[in-house]
Formats: C-alpha cells, sequence, structure tokens
C-alpha cells in the first residue's frame, strides 16, 4: 500500500491518468509536487477515485499508516479516516450555514445560489490560524486569482467569522477555504472546504509557500511560519 493516498471526485484510469477533470489533475500535480519538496524520505502516491470508496472491500484493504489526502468532500459516512468528523460537518451544508446564521449572525447563501465566487483561505496550524489573501474566480470557469483586493473593514470581519466557525466545529490542523460573497458590504457565508479545494490553485507560484504546501505540513504537524504573496507588500 502507498505511502500517501489522494482521494479525488474524478475518475482515475489504469495508466493512472484523470479523466475528465483537468482541474482536479492540476490540484494532484500541485500536491504531489509538495510531498515530493516538503516530505522527510520519498514518499509513494496513490490517487483513488471518490467513488472507489463506496466498496466495502477497497476500505478494508486500506492501511491504517497511510496518509490520507481527501480533495473532495463526496466520502461515505462509513470511511473512517482522521479528518472524517471535519469532512462530514463541511458535507452537512444546511447544519452549517444554520451554525453560522444562528449562533454567529452572520448573512448565508441558500442552496446553490451562486452566492459564493470568493475565498478566503485559512492555515489552521497547532499554533493558531493564517489568514491567505482571497482569492476569486475570473470570467473563464474553473480558472482562479490571488490576491483579490478587499477594504480593510471586511479582511478583518472575514478573520473573525473563520476563527469563530473554526472553534465552533472544532477543526483539526489543515487548510480550509471558507467560500463566501458580499451583499450590501456585508459578509454572505457560503461553505467551508476542509481543504484546498480547486481556488486554491491560485496560490501556485503566487503564493508562498502554496496552499498545498500548507495543507501536506498541516496534515503532518510541521510548522507554517507565515504566508506571503510573491510581490505583495502590505
Amino acid at each position: 500500500m502507498s505511502n500517501v493516498v489522494i482521494i479525488i471526485n474524478a475518475e482515475v484510469t489504469g495508466d493512472g491518468m484523470i479523466s475528465t477533470s483537468p482541474v482536479t489533475e492540476k490540484m494532484i500535480k500541485a500536491f504531489k509536487k509538495a510531498i515530493s519538496i516538503h516530505a522527510p524520505q520519498p514518499l509513494s502516491v496513490e490517487v483513488l477515485p471518490g467513488t472507489s470508496l463506496w466498496s466495502k472491500g477497497v476500505i478494508a484493504r486500506l492501511s491504517e499508516d497511510s496518509i490520507y489526502c481527501p480533495l473532495t468532500i463526496q466520502l461515505p459516512e462509513y470511511w473512517n479516516f482522521p479528518q472524517q468528523k471535519i469532512y462530514q460537518t463541511c458535507q452537512n451544508l444546511d447544519s452549517l450555514r444554520q451554525l453560522v446564521q444562528v449562533k454567529l449572525g452572520y448573512q448565508t447563501s441558500m442552496g446553490n445560489s451562486g452566492l459564493g465566487h470568493l475565498w478566503l483561505p485559512i492555515v489552521l496550524t497547532a499554533k493558531g490560524p493564517l489568514y491567505g489573501e482571497v482569492i476569486g474566480e475570473t470570467e473563464i470557469p474553473n480558472s482562479y486569482l490571488q490576491p483579490i483586493d478587499i477594504p480593510d473593514y471586511q479582511r478583518q470581519g472575514l478573520y473573525h467569522l473563520a476563527y469563530q466557525l473554526l472553534e465552533c466545529v472544532k477543526a483539526p490542523s489543515s487548510v480550509y477555504l471558507l467560500q463566501f460573497s458580499f451583499l450590501d458590504n456585508k459578509i454572505v457565508f457560503d461553505r467551508l472546504w476542509p481543504f484546498p479545494a480547486a481556488p486554491a490553485l491560485a496560490s501556485v507560484g503566487k503564493q508562498t509557500p502554496d496552499l498545498f504546501a500548507c495543507h501536506w505540513s498541516c496534515l503532518n504537524s510541521q510548522p507554517v511560519k507565515e504566508l506571503a504573496i510573491l510581490g505583495l507588500s502590505r
């Protein structure tokens, strides 16, 4: 069994290629590069389609010693892995939005209304959260841009929401993307991703360390001291 198992929401062909999902292929490439650079020793990597986990026979052969890195939220409830609880929390959108609306006092999206075209990266380390620059989607589908400049008061409001939310759900160390929008200059919460989802690709070559490298560090209890956008000073 591989040392690292990446689970994705796409089909994997017999030669290990990703079919029908160029964005997922880019995510895997970025994550594999992070592993090769930051792992203390060479590790083998296996990529599994999330659909394969619906077979209990596949789950039964997975090693407890492997490092699991799901890059999808669509996972069977009966698969037990270290981040299982936070993935299930983030998957239950209605419950999460109700928590944000009722307990934290923020407006939220409804269904797939499209309210949520911005993402705040949060690198949650053992010493606390680090906040990245906001990511936005370009006019090209599945194409993302970082940084998106927003006023400081909105930035601080986002940090406050992110901190409260991660505390409420008892989030473990990981990279999170808080998806949101603004309506009349007020934050509208959409959802929380417990891994570097597709918008994190904007950080590759733009932020140091990029969000895939940060995710690897978080999963392995390695420190992330700061985040910086190349060529940007505040």
